[in-house]
């Protein structure tokens, strides 16, 4: 209950106050983003994450891939792509979807030692990615394992956005309009190869930006509230 009568603003605080040093508490140095600070004032990072399967009790991140938007740039040369090591074999069906093999990623670090880096690209940022529930739940298991404080953050879903964006113009949402590519296409975005998890963070970067420019062509100020995933 005190989740809910505290927003992740005084709770960051109060970890502060309780967590020892380590990444989690840089992390946690730096506010959580405003959200009425006007959107075009914030920096973000784009996030995406391949996985052995949807569950983020029971499977794990196999890369990460990210890149900051900064003054309304996708900066490519702040962006990373990390590889993680898995505890165990790969399920097939898997392998099918994002094509990361068990020898590929056999030399790849663990996740212990990749979410450092993210946790300090994140830092002070708004995160967002393509269906964002998926890269939240994963990211915040991970750090309550390896941490034992969850993430508390901003996010964006450029799906959600998509969504909204169609059914304010009443445009149908079927026949895969909302999944990355289509939802590019849409602003005439050139398609890129897909579940690569750098390359999709950058997609869904520069389909954001697309996204936000189409709300403000009006010149109205929009805040970060009217962008944030409502689900957080």
């Amino acid at each position: 209950m005190w989740k809910r009568m505290f927003g992740p603003d005084l709770r960051r605080e109060w970890y502060l106050i309780k967590m020892p040093e380590g990444p989690m508490k840089q992390y946690y140095r730096k506010p959580i983003p405003w959200p009425e600070t006007d959107y075009r004032e914030l920096e973000y990072l784009c996030i995406d994450l391949e996985l052995t399967g949807l569950n983020p009790e029971t499977d794990e991140i196999l890369s990460v891939g990210f890149a900051p938007i900064v003054d309304q740039n996708v900066i490519l040369s702040e962006s990373a792509h990390y590889l993680v090591r898995p505890s165990g074999e790969l399920p097939e069906d898997s392998v099918v979807v994002h094509g990361l093999t068990d020898d590929r990623l056999a030399e790849a670090e663990p996740l212990e030692d990749v979410l450092p880096h993210v946790l300090m690209a994140l830092s002070g940022r708004v995160l967002f990615a393509h269906h964002a529930p998926i890269e939240l739940g994963f990211l915040n298991v991970a750090c309550e394992r390896i941490y034992g404080y969850p993430l508390l953050t901003r996010a964006v879903d450029t799906l959600e956005l998509e969504k909204r964006n169609r059914q304010q113009r009443n445009q149908p949402l079927d026949g895969g309009v909302l999944r990355l590519a289509k939802a590019r296409e849409s602003y005439n975005l050139p398609r890129y190869r897909a579940h690569n998890a750098l390359v999709d963070a950058v997609a869904s970067g520069e389909l954001f930006l697309a996204q936000a420019a189409h709300k403000t062509a009006k010149g109205e100020k929009i805040t970060l509230r009217e962008l944030m995933f409502r689900n957080r």
